[in-house]
């Protein structure tokens, strides 16, 4: 990853350069310029920020964050950014490594903002041999899938950007006001629906990105993998304990998650009878979402939907 980072250094320092020839470089929008890496952090920026920033998303439309790797025009935006949003965590270990190589970039990671939660391995989820042989704890990093972790979120975010930009102090404070008054409304229509439910339990017949949510809301969970799982494919075992649970509970639903092939709670809702229904994380947004201009709360407001639906 050294050898990797270095090597941006050098792409970085030539695309400098050629913006002193002939042919002029591609100009970065005017203003302040903040970097995320993924779509909660873009959408939280942009919230607080308002028009007083340019706030850009490093994370492709329908691309997972596991697998992402920075480009060297990523790395430019970086260091030029007044400030930088990730997540932290594993599947960004490339960023710990840029801010340890001596950068001087101003960053805000979103893990560190809550109380982080260890990634669970509950009965009946199916791990792969590389995790199993994993040492020590590996925290869960779907942080802002809880309403009041994401507001923790956007008091740093408003915090960093006042620190930042004194004279738009009033500004972000006035944005974190008005934001927070939904993000509160949301977590409060959770709650009812969660009071007013026939149920408790939640199925996922996938991954499980979403544990800083039950934990919030107080439900029972099962689930094929753990949130940041690099397998997909269920052992037949894994979907006959997920099948089980389901006609044990009783349950209408169960739940997949965004770029999900569904295929598993096709095979689930087939066996017992149950809908399928998305349960969106949040983590990133498709093409059609980004181009709509999708939001946090918009998304959320579906999985309240969603989740009233699932808990009868």
């Amino acid at each position: 990853m050294r050898k990797f980072l270095s090597i941006f250094a050098a792409l970085a320092l030539l695309l400098s350069l050629c913006a002193c020839g002939d042919r002029p470089a591609e100009s970065e929008p005017e203003g302040l310029q903040i970097v995320t890496s993924v779509f909660p952090a873009y959408d939280f920026a942009r919230q607080i920020a308002g028009e007083r920033a340019n706030v850009t998303l490093l994370l492709p439309p329908g691309a997972e964050i596991h697998s992402f790797e920075p480009t060297a025009r990523d790395m430019i935006r970086i260091r030029n950014a007044a400030l930088f949003v990730y997540n932290g965590g594993e599947s960004e270990a490339w960023v710990e490594e840029l801010l340890e190589s001596g950068e001087e970039i101003r960053s805000l990671s979103m893990l560190d903002c809550v109380d982080a939660l260890e990634e669970e391995v509950r009965e009946g989820m199916q791990k792969s041999a590389a995790e199993e042989e994993e040492d020590g704890p590996e925290y869960d990093e779907h942080v802002w899938t809880s309403p009041k972790n994401a507001l923790r979120i956007c008091e740093a975010i408003c915090g960093a950007l006042c620190e930042i930009d004194p004279e738009g102090e009033s500004f972000y404070r006035e944005n974190l006001h008005a934001y927070s008054a939904e993000l509160e409304a949301l977590d409060q229509s959770f709650r009812e629906i969660v009071e007013n439910g026939r149920f408790r339990t939640v199925i996922f017949a996938d991954r499980f990105p979403v544990r800083y949510f039950v934990e919030e809301y107080g439900l029972n969970y099962f689930a094929a993998f753990p949130g940041c799982a690099e397998e997909t494919e269920p052992s037949a075992r894994t979907v006959a304990f997920l099948i089980d649970r389901v006609r044990e509970e009783g349950l209408p639903a169960v739940f997949y998650i965004e770029f999900s092939n569904e295929k598993m709670a096709d095979e689930i809702c087939e066996d017992t009878g149950c809908k399928k229904l998305l349960f969106h994380s949040c983590h990133n947004v498709s093409a059609d979402e980004l181009r709509n201009d999708a939001t946090y709360l918009e998304l959320m407001r579906h999985n309240a939907e969603a989740l009233k639906e699932a808990l009868g």
